[in-house]
């Protein structure tokens, strides 16, 4: 154990986020994504697994110590966006977004968050650095963080 680390950080995560540089890109994955699959291409190469957090609890364990790329990144963080049949169903904003908002608005009170659509989101995730695979069970609770530098 360590003093001052969220305790839901394990230390696979911990080394992920330690060897990760700027630009390198971390997927949040919720309990649907197909993690298994997609971290098969990621530079780590398989999904690191936190099945008793959502993926706010883990954003927020690791928002003190993980830079987002703000300054440089056109769109440092970012959602899977609505499918085009959710938007039709008029499908309400997912509520995990207002959680990541209000724990990125804590550092970066003018971020906001970027919408990708579904299969291209994918796309990222298959060239990102990591995929934490979370217990989250609300629809679109995936996140899409790009690291920066540390200061």
């Amino acid at each position: 154990m360590l003093n001052g680390i969220n305790k839901i950080l394990t230390g696979d995560m911990l080394k992920v986020l330690s060897d990760m540089g700027h630009d390198d890109v971390l997927i949040l994955a919720d309990a649907n994504f197909p993690a298994e699959s997609i971290a098969k291409s990621t530079i780590h190469g398989k999904p690191i697994r936190c099945p008793g957090g959502n993926v706010a609890q883990v954003f927020e364990a690791i928002e003190p110590i993980f830079p987002v790329d703000v300054e440089y990144s056109a769109m440092p963080i970012a959602v899977m966006d609505l499918t085009d049949s959710d938007k039709a169903r008029g499908m309400a904003r997912p509520e995990a977004w207002a959680d990541f908002e209000r724990i990125l608005h804590r550092r970066y009170p003018t971020a906001s968050l970027g919408l990708i659509e579904r299969f291209a989101f994918y796309e990222r995730a298959r060239k990102a650095y990591a995929v934490f695979q979370t217990g989250e069970e609300r629809q679109y609770g995936n996140l899409l963080l790009v690291k920066g530098v540390v200061r």
